[in-house]
């Protein structure tokens, strides 16, 4: 159980030092160190993801850093995605669930590789292509738990024309709608199933990753980003591989009994 407490502070702190990546650590987190059935704890990471990025979200306000337009042309979209996301997710067997998101991990690690290349310089908005974005990134939060800033603050720069700071504090925004968007609809599924959630580990964990972000962001102003990303990009390559090693047996006798 300490161990699970630890992974929760890790996922606020990886919000904090690179704006990105907690939401992604916290499936793993509910299901191998809390030993949580996989739809459960997919619904946990949206209660989680959703609770942690508002708090972080609210904190950018005082200092007019949210795009409302952007967030509104990209959050609706997305918000509606989401909701099929996590209907669909309903005829998909957690153990497959799990191993869409180890491929996730994977697109996750490479988007932080490449993430020294997003340039500071404004884009021409291409509202088209944010609401595919959009669209994109509701899909994967609703099916995986997901909150998506790996993939939405890169579409906010380069697509929306934002600076990092501004798509950072925009993103957040987005992926707390979302993330209450795909738990709502969660929420009934484990119903239907007879699942319960632990709220009270669901409120613990939240808690301790908004500390975490604090703590975060006290560390990034002293270790440089671009190097942080990458050892994070490692560090979620070797989950994935993990996930599948574990996952992957269990996957294959569900095609073979």
């Amino acid at each position: 159980m300490i161990l699970g407490w630890i992974g929760a502070l890790f996922i606020g702190i990886s919000l904090g030092l690179i704006g990105s990546g907690g939401s992604i650590l916290t499936v793993p987190v509910l299901v191998y160190l809390f030993g949580q059935d996989e739809k459960v704890a997919i619904a946990g990471s949206l209660a989680i993801v959703g609770t942690i990025a508002l708090a972080g979200g609210l904190a950018y306000l005082k200092n007019n850093l949210v795009n409302w337009k952007t967030l509104f042309l990209l959050g609706f979209p997305s918000m509606l995605a989401t909701y099929f996301g996590a209907l669909l997710a309903a005829y998909i067997p957690g153990i497959i669930q799990l191993i869409i998101f180890a491929f996730i991990m994977f697109v996750a690690a490479l988007s932080m590789f490449n993430s020294r290349n997003i340039g500071t310089e404004p884009h021409k908005m291409q509202a088209n292509k944010i609401i595919v974005s959009g669209l994109l990134v509701g899909v994967i939060t609703g099916v995986v738990g997901v909150g998506g800033g790996f993939l939405i603050v890169p579409a906010l720069v380069l697509m929306a024309g934002l600076s990092m700071r501004n798509a950072i504090a925009t993103s957040l925004f987005i992926i707390a709608i979302n993330s209450y968007t795909g738990f709502v609809k969660y929420y009934f599924i484990l119903k239907q199933n007879k699942l319960l959630l632990d709220w009270r580990i669901i409120i613990l964990v939240a808690v301790i990753g908004i500390i975490g972000t604090f703590v975060g962001k006290l560390i990034c102003y002293k270790v440089a980003q671009v190097k942080l990303k990458i050892y994070f990009a490692y560090f979620l390559l070797l989950m994935a591989v993990f996930i599948l090693y574990k996952e992957t047996p269990k996957a294959l006798g569900l095609f073979t009994s």
